[in-house]
Parts: structure tokens; sequence; C-alpha cells
């Protein structure tokens, strides 16, 4: 003999209700002192291999110098150059300057030295040795600096 099928129940339906399980134990109000289980101490290592300063040097005159740079590439280039926890060595400065030029972007350009004086931050002789060593290439590019534009002054 094979059981017979149960009528279809609405949710909500009085029958529906009956059936529901008894409401549980009002529980303590005190609140529960176990201890949390402790974290898993993991340590992440990098496995690839570390980059030397020469070799981040070389990637990004490297990058600057691509002859089909646009100016989103530089800018954004430029963003993540001068999010690093470094003042950018002069000779990738140099390669971002004449990108720079290439695109016709005098505004990026000062933008560019205005973001190293930001980054040298309280270490006051960083710019200008910065400022030393792309004095032949302002020059050739014919790029004033922030100081000789007034800008500094504001």
């Amino acid at each position: 003999m094979q059981p017979s099928p149960s009528p279809q129940l609405l949710p909500g339906s009085a029958k529906d209700i009956d059936e529901r399980p008894p409401a549980q134990p009002e529980t303590s109000l005190m609140p529960d002192l176990t201890p949390p289980s402790a974290p898993v101490a993991s340590r992440c290592y990098s496995h690839g291999k570390q980059e030397t300063d020469e070799e981040f040097d070389a990637r990004w005159v490297t990058y600057f110098n691509k002859p089909d740079i646009d100016a989103w590439e530089l800018k954004k280039g430029m963003n993540t150059l001068i999010g690093y926890d470094l003042v950018p060595e002069p000779k990738i400065l140099d390669a971002a300057l004449r990108a720079c030029r290439r695109l016709n972007d005098l505004a990026s350009a000062i933008r560019i030295l205005e973001a190293v004086k930001d980054k040298a931050g309280p270490h006051k002789e960083i710019y200008p040795y910065v400022i030393q060593e792309l004095r032949p290439t302002l020059s050739e590019l014919g790029i004033s600096t922030p100081e000789e534009l007034g800008m500094d002054k504001a």
C-alpha cells in the first residue's frame, strides 16, 4: 500500500503554521565568554626573482622610451612610479621628460618635476640634485622648472 500524497500547502496557511517546530527556549543574556580561535600564522614569500636597482631603472627607462607611448601610458607610468616609496632616478625622469616632449605635453613635464619635489619631502638636498642632473635635458627640451615659472610662490 502506498502512502497517500499530502495535500499541497501554501506558505503561511493554517496547516503550515501548526507544523512549525516549537520556538526555541529563551537564551541567556550572558555574553559568550569562550575565547575566539587564534589566527593561524602564515607567511607569504615571494617566489620570484628580486629586481635589482639597475633592472628597475632600466625597466622604467625602456617604458618611457617607447616611441609609440601615448598620454595615458605616460600618466599611468608616472602615477605608478610616484606611488613607489622612492624618488625616481634622474635617468628615469630624463626618459619621462623626453616622452612628454614627444607628446608635446608641457603640463605633464611640469607635473613630473612637481611630483619629484613632493616625493623628496623633507630631504631638501634631493630635489636640487635631480634638477642639476636634469639641467642639460631641461635646456635641450626647452622645459622650465616650476621655480623658474614662479609656481613655487603660490
